[in-house]
């Protein structure tokens, strides 16, 4: 039986042969820990007394806010060039743009190579045949330290693209419709590999967008083999001696899944969700504030020059915020030499300075509370790229709908704008407060607490804890943010005790890599985290953070809020002391318990 891409390539980086749910450390070729990240990846470096394995290997990228705007971010990185001084790190500084395409531009990164970063979307590598994953901060310091780190080798599902792409719909119309078929959690655990005569046609950045769109439907990453484009693009760098990785003839795949492209359509997700995808003919007409083009989704000159098509000779409409962000520096220069800017300027769009705009509130991009805005970023989550509701579209539907002041396709231009009326939509306060802090010492085998039931799916982690406590470090002050972004457990920080069991439903934790959707649990000094699945990324996190964390149906029982469980992490049975029942959980794997009675991954 041969083996799929993503298993020949971590066998590559491992000293064994691997197959799917195979267990094994994993050389790192790139290691990158981004602004916000990075400060906590410095810290648990520090903390650990641990050195750098490979300085050329290792890089931070300053692309969350490349300003520097926000007095944290500033700080976080200060703390992280003056770290790179220390150990000859190179520093992707603030002008650079996104780092995941900068490794693609700059071919820090081939085909077949393994690259880890502190961004959720780091997955994006796979456009190239390359393994990519967004890990926590002590899973990148883990990297930096070790050049290795341990991984599970996902399952591999093969996806075949077939029919032809219509006229006027491109590749995030694709990786929309992908939602419709896999929702928010259809990849979980899996490394996808797309085939078909539409891959085949597909241009670097088409792929790039479908590749960084995996992660909102959990998976682990999406693999397109290195077509002649791909290949061509690193001959030019002078790297000639590319050796791609291909899937074998005979490999076993968990599932086949083809999808049909010929009816499709411009796509659209409606606010609060990725996964909520309605064709954008159903959404007409609702008016907009603004529109924002950008983010590793959609960033390339590919998309640039869709947006420049459709606004020359045209005026964004009156009241209208238009938002473009390159992904990169060289974007940005290529699209000055074309002349898109001019367009860009003439239009009435303001353009920033290349790097991940509002996704991480780094930069513009964001939105105010009841603005409308229709986006081409790869996340619209409650809150998320700020207060107000936020459309995922392609660049050419967000442009259009930027000229005609409401949602819209290129062939739906209206010949006049909508204009505004007054809206009373308004903000409401949030109120926090502080909680004290202390690291347990003991690491018992058996939980005994009173639990939390959140009978919810795909919770992620800005209703965990959101992306504007980013800069936060210091583990003590993150517990008073806990859910405080979660309809209907706002108050959640106040209620809770140290002792506590969450239980929860499916896919908990789906969304960005961010260590402090786990540490604001450890915060509040909370025992363990019982859910029926959990995204990937976060799944590490816990497991590294020595957050014990176990899969398990309780969710759907009738237990409630305040009962008391017994958990005994080595069988994984729970106890329910009001029923006497043993319910069945997954135990710890020797490595979760390795690290858990070691107090974490970077604990000595």
């Amino acid at each position: 039986m041969g083996q799929a891409i993503v298993e020949k390539i971590l066998s590559n980086h491992s000293d064994r042969m691997l197959r799917a749910g195979d267990i094994a450390d994993i050389h790192i070729d790139v290691r990158v820990a981004r602004d916000f990240g990075g400060a906590n990846v410095v810290k648990n470096l520090r903390d650990s007394h641990l050195g750098i394995e490979d300085p050329s290997k290792t890089f931070f990228t300053f692309d969350c806010n490349p300003g520097g705007s926000d007095q944290k971010y500033a700080t976080n990185q200060q703390i992280c060039r003056m770290f790179a001084r220390e150990h000859n790190i190179r520093v992707v500084d603030i002008h650079s743009g996104i780092g995941t395409h900068i490794a693609i531009e700059e071919g820090i990164i081939e085909p077949g190579g393994t690259f880890v970063s502190t961004d959720s979307h780091a997955n994006i590598l796979g456009a190239i045949g390359a393994f990519g994953q967004g890990m926590g901060d002590r899973d990148v310091a883990a990297a930096w330290a070790y050049g290795k780190v341990w991984f599970k080798v996902p399952r591999s599902m093969k996806i075949v693209l077939k029919g032809n792409l219509p006229e006027g719909t491109y590749a995030k119309d694709i990786a929309l419709r992908l939602f419709t078929e896999f929702g928010v959690s259809g990849l979980l655990g899996y490394a996808a590999e797309f085939y078909g005569e539409i891959v085949d046609s597909l241009d670097l950045a088409s792929k790039m967008t479908i590749a960084s769109m995996s992660t909102e439907m959990a998976g682990i990453l999406a693999l397109f083999p290195p077509n002649h484009d791909v290949l061509e693009h690193y001959h030019h760098l002078g790297r000639n001696t590319i050796k791609p990785v291909y899937a074998d003839p005979d490999a076993e795949y968990d599932k086949t899944v083809k999808i049909n492209l010929t009816s499709l359509e411009p796509l659209a997700s409606r606010p609060g969700h990725p996964g909520d995808v309605v064709p954008v003919r159903e959404i007409e007409g609702i008016k907009i504030d603004s529109a924002f083009i950008g983010s590793c989704t959609n960033g390339r000159f590919e998309d640039m020059l869709v947006a420049a098509n459709i606004l020359k000779d045209r005026k964004v409409a009156p009241g209208v915020v238009l938002k473009i962000v390159p992904a990169t520096r060289r974007v940005w220069s290529q699209c000055l030499k074309e002349g898109l800017v001019d367009i860009f300027m003439e239009a009435g769009a303001l353009v920033g300075n290349p790097g991940c705009a509002g996704c991480a509130e780094g930069q513009i991009g964001q939105n105010g509370p009841g603005e409308v805005t229709v986006s081409t970023g790869n996340r619209n989550f409650v809150g998320k790229q700020g207060k107000g509701d936020v459309y995922l579209a392609s660049p050419a539907t967000a442009t259009a709908s930027a000229v005609s002041g409401m949602i819209a396709t290129p062939q739906s231009i209206p010949k006049k704008p909508a204009l505004f009326f007054a809206s009373k939509r308004a903000a409401r306060p949030v109120k926090q407060k502080m909680r004290s802090f202390e690291m347990e010492e003991e690491r018992p085998v058996e939980l005994k607490g009173r639990v939390w039931v959140i009978r919810k799916n795909n919770i992620d982690t800005d209703m965990i804890f959101h992306n504007r406590y980013l800069a936060i470090t210091d583990i003590s002050e993150m517990g008073q943010y806990t859910f405080d972004n979660l309809e209907g457990w706002k108050d959640f920080a106040q209620k809770a005790r140290a002792g506590d069991i969450l239980i929860t439903g499916s896919n908990f934790g789906a969304g960005s890599s961010r260590q402090q959707a786990v540490d604001c649990f450890r915060s509040l000094r909370m025992q363990a985290i019982i859910a029926k699945s959990f995204g990937a990324i976060y799944e590490r996190n816990a497991i590294n953070a020595g957050l014990p964390i176990l899969t398990s149906n309780l969710v759907n029982s009738d237990i409630e809020n305040g009962e008391e469980i017994t958990i005994n992490l080595k069988t994984g049975g729970i106890l329910r002391h009001k029923t006497g029942e043993t319910v069945a959980a997954s135990p710890f794997t020797d490595i979760q318990m390795k690290i858990y009675q070691r107090g974490g991954l970077l604990k000595i």
